[in-house]
């Protein structure tokens, strides 16, 4: 699969408030930080030479403290804020160069926002507040009613299409925005702290939702959060922010395991590993894939030409059967016995997608490592006890690069 194109790009950004920010710019591409330049001149630093790439379809989130500059750079997306110099490229086009006209055009068409505080009209019903934006499109409003009552439906709402918002929780408020946003059909989503405002249940079931729409609509979204949690279940990719500057872009996994600088180990240092790394991101290459068809000696060659005390063996169609240790398949053949078949035995599997906390009492239960397989049933990588625990444990070393067999390619060295 191609790799996803850049949909939107931040070229050396630079964001100066104050008076004559212009004038204090070069002061700032010299390196002077945020608390001199405030102190020297009056003038605050905004952000501070940001340059990232966001994927088509990812959802990006980034993060960072109050002051950090996330807000700030978000609004320089759809040029809520124009930046003191660098350039924002959205599908090619320079988002700074667009006259008022075409501006406008962007903002209607090409991206959504979702506000903290939901910023919906309290005199509009759920229907007319959804159908907002299809409004000042002059879509008809029979067309809009019904794109607005599908995406009320897609959210969990349906049955509140005349109620106001004021009649609804601080949850249900939130989906008619994030139903509002979408009902224009945007290829961008823009989310500034969008679940911050709830309660932590409601603020859960709200990630949820958003995960599950992702795998659907495959939208671009750039979430801006405070929340490390919140950033790690979400994001396909984190950008961490610190007066105004970029200090880490990351996967998830990349961020907690290989923190960039001492502000980003602060950030991950209390994170529960176990409920944020996969498989996927730890799983290793299997030492030995063998054919239930193969001779005993064959195993017992292959299992002495590695470290391992066992064998993965895989039917003629590369499917998983299990695992045989190599003092089982040695005592088999001084008995004279040479059926690989008869000594395969069960061991624990997962998915790539399944979290380390779900393979605890597995992984201590059973002396292979467990195996980590495809829909398709073929094996992908392996997950020994000691790679579980060393990443769980706060002080140890992070981890060497995971070991991975692409999804497409499961293991076909088999004797």
């Amino acid at each position: 699969m191609p790799e996803a194109k850049n949909k939107i790009e931040v070229r050396n950004v630079f964001k100066v408030f104050g008076k004559t920010p212009k004038a204090i710019l070069p002061m700032v591409e010299n390196g002077a930080g945020k608390d001199e330049v405030l102190e020297k001149t009056g003038h605050t630093i905004g952000l501070n030479n940001v340059t990232l790439s966001i994927k088509e379809g990812e959802t990006f989130v980034i993060m960072g403290l109050s002051g950090s500059g996330k807000s700030t750079l978000i609004r320089h997306f759809n040029r809520l804020i124009d930046p003191t110099s660098g350039e924002i490229i959205v599908d090619g086009q320079d988002v700074i160069k667009m006259d008022m006209k075409a501006l406008v055009d962007f903002r209607r068409h090409k991206m959504s926002m979702v506000f903290q505080r939901f910023g919906l009209f309290p005199h509009r019903t759920v229907l007319k507040n959804v159908a907002y934006g299809l409004e000042v499109q002059k879509i008809p409003r029979a067309q809009r009613n019904e794109r607005a009552r599908e995406w009320i439906e897609t959210v969990g709402l349906s049955g509140y299409e005349n109620a106001y918002p004021s009649q609804l929780s601080g949850g249900m408020q939130q989906r008619v925005g994030l139903a509002r946003a979408l009902c224009t059909d945007p290829d961008i989503l823009l989310m500034d702290e969008a679940f911050s405002a709830l309660d932590p249940l409601i603020r859960s079931d709200m990630q949820d939702q958003l995960v599950e729409l992702q795998k659907k609509l495959h939208k671009t979204i750039v979430f801006i959060t405070h929340d490390l949690h919140e950033a790690l279940r979400i994001g396909d990719r984190i950008a961490i922010l610190k007066d105004g500057e970029i200090r880490q872009i990351g996967e998830p996994e990349e961020i907690l395991m290989h923190p960039a600088d001492d502000y980003v180990n602060a950030f991950v240092r209390d994170v529960d590993r176990s409920r944020v790394l996969s498989a996927r991101s730890l799983m290793k290459k299997p030492p030995v894939v063998v054919s239930e068809d193969a001779s005993l000696s064959e195993v017992i060659e292959k299992i002495a030409a590695s470290s391992a005390s066992y064998a993965y063996v895989q039917c003629s169609q590369n499917i998983l059967q299990g695992a045989v240790t190599g003092e089982t398949v040695r005592a088999a053949s001084r008995q004279g016995e040479d059926d690989l078949k008869s000594l395969v035995q069960p061991i624990p599997s997962a998915t790539p997608d399944t979290m380390l906390a779900d393979l605890l009492s597995d992984t201590l239960q059973s002396d292979v490592p467990i195996a980590i397989i495809g829909d398709d049933g073929r094996i992908r990588g392996i997950l020994p006890r000691k790679t579980i625990l060393a990443a769980l444990s706060e002080n140890a070393a992070p981890p060497p690069a995971p070991d991975q067999t692409p999804p497409n390619k499961p293991f076909t060295n088999a004797a």
